[in-house]
């Protein structure tokens, strides 16, 4: 009898023994990293990157997977519902603070709310350029303006979507300047840049790096941007608030988020990993590559910049009001 009772008792204890405690063996199985938007994105650009040096540091699999759809509130709702151990994680745009307000602007119930999300880590933060047709009557900010005043509703810009980035940023500025100029929605960034090329709108608010190529190119000309201080890319162009547009700011910035509750220990590791990912070569390659410089941010600090654009966001939505997707 005494063998039998002691064997048990040694097995206990070996498991006992072999037990790490939650935080320590994190992650041990593969980590799921959803991406709200359609592959070649800014999100998708920033996020494989990250997941590729996430698994080169962690060394288990980071797998991405897009998740699209309702302006990346389907993925958005599929991460901030997940379960909060840590091993679905999501690289998601400034968007994420639209989505909620639009929802409340048309009396919807709210796909996730801010709150359900934890931010990791900020990666990128560029801020939008308005650029319009080299060939264009346009050299300033203040021609464009004069001449929208002249012609309510006459100048149109392309975008991403109604209540998408691209959308708000010239929301914001049109605003800002008193002028009525006439939104052209488009299903992505890529096409509403495709529409501009083509001759089909006369502006468009967009990220710095799918645009630089065809200012260099001589097809483009950029009036401003809705920095806080001037792109090293474009050491000539100044921002909106130099040209006295004080409220005037608008970056499509890519972070890294979590389900809100996940463990301590847990949340620790993927703090450090993100800090790590900074600082590996090949991703810092990869965003030199694509133009994009890495604006890093570890959770404190990305929650209060969250928080503070959030805020830009939800004015920005209200002033804009309700728009309807014309059919």
């Amino acid at each position: 009898m005494k063998r039998p009772l002691i064997a048990a008792a040694l097995a206990a204890l070996t498991l006992f023994a072999a037990a790490p405690s939650h935080g320590q063996t994190f992650p041990d199985r593969p980590i799921t990293m959803i991406v709200p938007f359609p592959p070649g994105g800014v999100a998708d650009q920033t996020g494989r990157p990250v997941a590729a040096a996430m698994e080169r540091i962690l060394k288990q699999p980071v797998v991405v997977s897009n998740r699209q759809g309702a302006g990346g509130a389907v993925g958005m709702a599929a991460a901030a519902n997940a379960k909060p151990d840590g091993y679905t994680i999501m690289t998601a745009l400034s968007s994420i603070s639209i989505i909620p307000e639009a929802d409340k602007l048309f009396g919807r119930q709210p796909a996730y709310q801010m709150e359900q999300l934890a931010p990791i880590a900020l990666f990128t933060a560029d801020p939008t350029v308005l650029v319009v047709p080299a060939d264009s009557p346009w050299k300033t900010v203040k021609e464009f303006v004069e001449d929208a005043k002249k012609r309510p509703n006459q100048i149109a810009y392309s975008s991403s979507g109604i209540y998408g980035t691209l959308h708000m940023a010239m929301a914001m500025f049109a605003h800002a300047a008193g002028i009525e100029l006439r939104h052209v929605p488009f299903t992505g960034a890529g096409p509403a840049l495709t529409a501009l090329l083509g001759g089909h709108v006369q502006a468009l608010a967009s990220g710095p790096g799918p645009v630089l190529p065809h200012i260099k190119e001589g097809k483009l000309r950029v009036l401003a941007s809705w920095g806080n201080e001037r792109l090293k890319a474009l050491p000539d162009v100044p921002t909106f608030k130099e040209l006295g547009y004080k409220d005037v700011e608008f970056y499509i910035w890519a972070g890294l988020f979590a389900p809100a509750g996940v463990p301590e220990p847990t949340m620790k590791t993927l703090r450090d990993t993100a800090g790590k990912v900074v600082k590996d070569p090949d991703f810092i390659a990869t965003m030199e590559k694509l133009q994009t410089p890495v604006v890093y941010m570890d959770a404190p600090e990305f929650k209060k910049f969250w928080d503070a654009d959030a805020k830009r966001m939800a004015e920005a939505v209200k002033r804009v009001g309700k728009v309807e997707e014309k059919k």
